[in-house]
């Protein structure tokens, strides 16, 4: 598997790059549903230069891709992450975020950050009303049913909050971040 710069995707692999988007996300209720919308996202990481993609690509099948947006010269946030169902737990997400990290640090960003939404009930915290104790709730989060926010934590980053009801109420999205600069 070799991983590739998005913007030197060929169109097929974009085509590919789309597809991952809609397997690997189709439980969760507000990710990308059709082709359009995700030809669209990925289209959007080629054209939009404060944006980066990084396809893990065999040719022209894309078992996963990461993009990063750059919010400032010392900030960027993580997203999307997805990996194929086929390929998942095999190492290929470390990789990506692991290559997206290099990429920031060497371009001066110090944090990384990326919202990680429990629309689908992955979390104690879904369905609950966080208010008016935001925090407190949120020192109750549990995974219940394969949150990625665990993955998140194994590759080294920190939950540091949640905004409440942004995908309805009771459907939040857990804030994660890493530092990537030395101290």
């Amino acid at each position: 598997m070799e991983l590739i710069d998005g913007r030197a995707a060929r169109p097929k692999q974009r085509e590919s790059a789309a597809q991952v988007l809609i397997d690997a996300l189709r439980h969760v209720p507000s990710a990308w549903k059709n082709m359009d919308d995700a030809l669209a996202e990925v289209s959007s990481f080629i054209t939009d230069l404060d944006r980066v993609a990084i396809l893990a690509t065999d040719e022209s099948v894309v078992a996963g891709w990461i993009g990063g947006i750059r919010h400032s010269e010392f900030a960027w946030e993580l997203h999307p992450l997805v990996v194929h169902p086929e390929h998942q737990g095999r190492g290929l997400g470390r990789r990506l975020v692991a290559a997206l990290e290099t990429r920031a640090r060497a371009e001066g960003a110090i944090t990384i950050w990326l919202g990680t939404d429990d629309d689908f009930g992955g979390t104690s915290l879904f369905g609950r009303d966080l208010y008016p104790d935001v925090l407190g709730a949120l020192q109750q989060l549990r995974e219940t049913a394969g949150h990625p926010f665990r993955f998140y934590q194994a590759c080294g980053y920190t939950v540091t909050g949640v905004f409440p009801d942004v995908d309805g109420i009771g459907k939040h999205d857990i804030l994660m971040a890493k530092r990537l600069a030395l101290k």
